[in-house]
């Protein structure tokens, strides 16, 4: 890695605005940047502490996955992009490890500089940066990229760099950008790991960065597609001279020659494919599954290995989420009513083996998530809305209800008819009704097609004890994700991942701006100008107590708001694989397996003697 002096020292950069030249005095270039503290890992370090460096190189991965795509540009909002084209086809400006928060290392970018008031930003590019067709990245390149997410990208993505006012080339190496907000580390920590796209391909005649695709995209990272079959199937390899490979952040890494996706719509198919030999390695989600489906004989022999790893995901909440646009959803007692009748206890024993721990949270297992009752600076922020929250934000510590048996609790039971009695909604004839216009209680749960349905079987028996009638609806990835973007649905299953510290993703999913934007991540359409202001001071806190104060606010909010019945988490990772891999001694602690992008863990590596025996015992 080409070294980066970082001291006090300073340069001084000219930039043209409004056509008048500014001379902006910056500090001298910085190697990494961090929203918080300090990197972990010196100028100089070689790689990440959980990487063999010396891991060799080889061979063929085989990856089993599900919700098939239809389209290779993640950009627009239309289309089913396939999520490990972000990871494996593109380079980032700079790089975040597994084993930091919010903290990202030089990769296209050789350094950054910014003043101390962070109403800025500027990147120097690596000269040594390069598209597999050999054209250097250039920072138009990366302007060109933030504009076209500007222009044409998903809500959701947009709303990440939302902070950002312009974006100036500087020269072919450096690029700037400009912020709206200032004294805060949160946009420029999302500039940072922004993924660039070549300007000069998309460009060419016939292509459109507004549309969807399924000619392999031309890109920067360790690998380039070679193989697309619509819907079915990827295939990557790797590209002999990658010009990153050799980088302290890329050291020990992706060091498969191919790396195969076969795509299934049904998760159990893809199991038993998975048990029969067809794929190598699997993070599993499915209790019944790891409690029970490897009662099989390549267990017993050693071939098929399972692990578990000790592991913070921050997934954010997961639910079943409820669409407050829909007039049944709209009173709090009647969410609250739904919360109290779902049957946790009997869905982990009977359903889930027991494996599981309730989320109380939509930030769980963080230092981000409410505890006890509110106090210091979180107190201090909740204060000036006292009158506009319920009491219990300030008088209770958010704890769901239990039950101990098998049906639900009498207790549940009746204070949820009781709030929905003062709802507006009675029981009559063993169904719920509403007083004034006779209509029953009755909704739609939708899910993608596959893994929980048995425990929303389970939700529903219990919702009829209290005369409710719910008609559950599983449908395929791509009619999942129309759905929601367009709002159509009264409840359903979803979750939020969470990246911590929480940043711009949050106003995505809360802030009322969003609630009626289609395609935002706010499907709960959430407006209360109580979590917008709480919003406003996380993303523009100065330091990490702030932060961690107010997120813990606008947690305790959203709970008491009771907008999700929420689900159950884990806090190890159920590894499954067979048995020719090698790898590193130590275990990242966060995001392992990359689960919701590439699918497998990428400090792995073919172990030859392995891999030749099993070949030979199968």
């Amino acid at each position: 890695m080409r070294s980066v002096v970082a001291g006090l020292a300073a340069f001084v950069a000219i930039v043209f605005v409004d056509r008048a030249p500014v001379a902006l005095d910056l500090p001298q270039a910085r190697y990494a940047v961090a929203e918080f503290g300090e990197p972990r890992y010196p100028e100089d370090f070689t790689h990440f502490d959980y990487v063999n460096p010396d891991a060799p190189q080889g061979g063929t991965l085989r990856i089993g996955t599900i919700n098939p795509f239809d389209s290779l540009n993640f950009i627009p909002l239309q289309g089913v992009y396939p999520r490990n084209i972000d990871r494996l086809l593109y380079d980032t400006l700079m790089f975040e490890p597994q084993d930091e928060l919010s903290v990202f290392y030089g990769l296209i970018a050789e350094s950054v500089s910014y003043p101390e008031d962070l109403s800025l930003m500027t990147f120097t590019l690596r000269p040594e940066a390069r598209w597999h067709d050999g054209t250097p990245i250039t920072a138009s390149d990366v302007a060109w990229t933030f504009n076209s997410i500007r222009d044409h990208a998903r809500p959701f993505l947009r709303a990440v760099y939302e902070d950002v006012e312009e974006v100036t080339v500087l020269d072919d190496r450096q690029v700037q950008f400009t912020f709206r907000t200032t004294n805060t580390m949160t946009p420029l920590v999302r500039v940072a790991e922004m993924t660039v796209m070549p300007q000069h391909w998309w460009e060419a005649e016939g292509r459109n960065i507004a549309g969807g695709t399924l000619e392999p995209p031309l890109g920067s990272g360790a690998y380039r597609l070679v193989e697309v079959d619509a819907g079915r199937r990827l295939v990557y390899e790797r590209v002999p001279d990658y010009w990153a490979a050799d980088l302290p952040v890329r050291r020990g890494t992706f060091n498969f020659d191919r790396i195969e996706y076969d795509y299934f719509r049904d998760r159990d198919i893809l199991f038993e494919a998975f048990r029969a030999g067809d794929y190598d390695f699997q993070r599993s989600f499915h209790s019944r599954q790891w409690a029970t489906g490897y009662d099989v004989p390549a267990v017993e022999d050693g071939r098929l290995q399972r692990m578990e790893v000790e592991v913070q995901d921050f997934r954010g909440i997961q639910g079943f989420f409820m669409n407050i646009r829909q007039p049944i959803f709209a009173d709090r007692r009647v969410r609250e009513a739904l919360m109290l009748l779902f049957n946790f206890e009997f869905i982990n024993e009977t359903v889930m083996y027991g494996l599981y721990e309730r989320m109380e949270s939509y930030f769980p297992g963080s230092e981000y998530a409410a505890t006890g009752l509110p106090e210091g600076l979180e107190l201090e922020l909740l204060e000036p809305f006292r009158d506009a929250l319920p009491p219990e934000v300030f008088s209770e510590p958010y704890s769901l209800p239990t039950n101990d048996g098998r049906r639900l609790s009498r207790e549940n039971l009746r204070a949820a008819l009781a709030l929905f009695e003062e709802a507006g909604w009675t029981l009559r004839d063993g169904t719920l009704t509403n007083a004034e216009t006779g209509e029953p209680f009755a909704f739609e749960l939708l899910m993608r097609t596959g893994g929980l349905e048995p425990h929303a079987a389970a939700y529903v028996d219990t919702l009829r004890q209290a005369g409710i009638t719910v008609t559950r609806r599983a449908v395929d990835g791509a009619q999942f994700q129309l759905r929601y973007q367009d709002r159509d649905f009264e409840m359903i299953s979803f979750g939020y991942t969470f990246y911590p510290p929480p940043g711009n993703q949050l106003a995505n999913r809360f802030h009322s701006a969003a609630a009626s934007n289609n395609g935002s991540a706010n499907i709960i359409g959430i407006e209360d100008p109580v979590v917008d202001s709480l919003l406003d001071v996380i993303l523009q806190a100065e330091d990490l107590e702030t932060k961690r104060a107010a997120t813990r606010a606008l947690d305790r909010v959203l709970l008491w708001g009771h907008y999700v019945v929420p689900h159950w988490h884990n806090t190890v990772a159920w590894i499954a694989y067979w048995n020719r891999f090698g790898f590193p001694e130590t275990h990242p602690p966060y995001d392992y397996g990359y689960a919701n992008e590439i699918a497998f863990q990428p400090t792995w590596w073919i172990d030859p003697d392995l891999d030749a025996q099993l070949e030979q015992a199968q």
